[in-house]
């Protein structure tokens, strides 16, 4: 995965953010705000843009966890069991949602995290919030990763030479 500019952009804010004092938060959380946003877009993006080049089955594989989370009721129906899924693939395919999801948990708790400390006007609570929001772009970016690898991952049929 190439360097993404608004993520190595963001880093670069959070990181000099936490030395920052009262003073400077309250002028400059806007535009850290505004530097986070665009990372948020771009990992959203990235990650979009890297699922969208999958193969067939490494879709159906991912989705099929993803229907698996939800209630019953509202779960799509199936017309064809995926019965065709490598055990790799599948594997590959959870090993992707498991490194998504805890990026996504990362990036929920330091955006919490930043309304607290924007509440209670707390310069510790925000530098705080900076660690939780690199540690989340790393996640985020390892989940995409992950996505770009299990794309290696090729479906080999019974009659498809090895």
């Amino acid at each position: 995965m190439r360097k993404l500019t608004a993520v190595e952009e963001a880093r670069a804010v959070m990181t000099e953010a936490m030395d920052w004092g009262m003073w400077r938060w309250l002028f400059e959380k806007a535009r850290v705000q505004e530097i986070a946003d665009r990372a948020t877009a771009t990992l959203a993006e990235t990650d979009r843009r890297v699922k969208a080049h999958w193969n067939d089955e490494l879709k159906r594989a991912y989705q099929e966890l993803v229907d698996q989370e939800r209630p019953k009721q509202t779960q799509p129906k199936k017309i064809h069991e995926a019965h065709d899924i490598t055990p790799e693939l599948r594997l590959a395919a959870k090993g992707v949602k498991e490194a998504y999801e805890e990026g996504q948990r990362a990036r929920v708790d330091a955006e919490e995290t930043f309304d607290e400390a924007e509440r209670r006007m707390s310069t510790d609570l925000a530098r705080i919030g900076c660690k939780k929001a690199l540690e989340s772009y790393e996640l985020r970016e390892r989940a995409i990763r992950k996505a770009e690898a299990a794309n290696s991952h090729r479906h080999i049929t019974a009659g498809s030479p090895s």
